[in-house]
């Protein structure tokens, strides 16, 4: 089994609603468990406009290899009527594999770690909330990324279970 850990967004819709289900809907994988989810957090989008967004992250154990647990992700994001209309559209819900392991994997589909993650307050504070001491493959701890965040307005509202 591998720990990979999962993204969660949503800002259409009954957002909160939304993200909670998907975050159940990762227990529904085959060969993958559901080990934690973060508290829900609430934010702007980044780089996009709409509706504030509904964020959390989840930890999860996998048999899959990274590209078929993204596989599995995007029929997730289906299921929940996810659009790609043009490049950081409002959402549904959006899934992103943040981290797969230790595994460093750059294809034309899927850069594990998550390419952005870094730069997010929406995916640290509630990653770091569930993996407080958790490092990034290729770019060390990541609680060293949130000073680089802090100016990103982010608040969190309840824990999802």
């Amino acid at each position: 089994m591998i720990a990979a850990f999962v993204a969660l967004g949503a800002n259409l819709g009954d957002a909160e609603r939304t993200v909670r289900l998907g975050i159940d809907a990762l227990n529904d994988i085959g060969e993958t468990l559901l080990i934690q989810s973060s508290s829900l957090y609430r934010c702007a989008p980044v780089d996009a406009a709409g509706p504030d967004y509904i964020n959390a992250v989840a930890e999860v154990e996998t048999k899959l290899t990274a590209p078929a647990l993204l596989a599995a992700l995007h029929a997730i994001e289906q299921d929940f009527g996810r659009e790609r209309p043009y490049p950081n559209a409002p959402r549904t819900l959006d899934l992103d594999l943040l981290l797969y392991g230790d595994v460093t994997l750059a294809t034309a589909v899927l850069s594990v770690p998550h390419p952005r993650m870094t730069q997010r307050a929406f995916v640290l504070r509630p990653l770091l909330e569930i993996a407080p001491d958790i490092a990034i493959p290729g770019h060390g701890l990541a609680a060293a990324f949130l000073p680089q965040v802090a100016a990103q307005i982010i608040q969190r509202l309840s824990k999802t279970a």
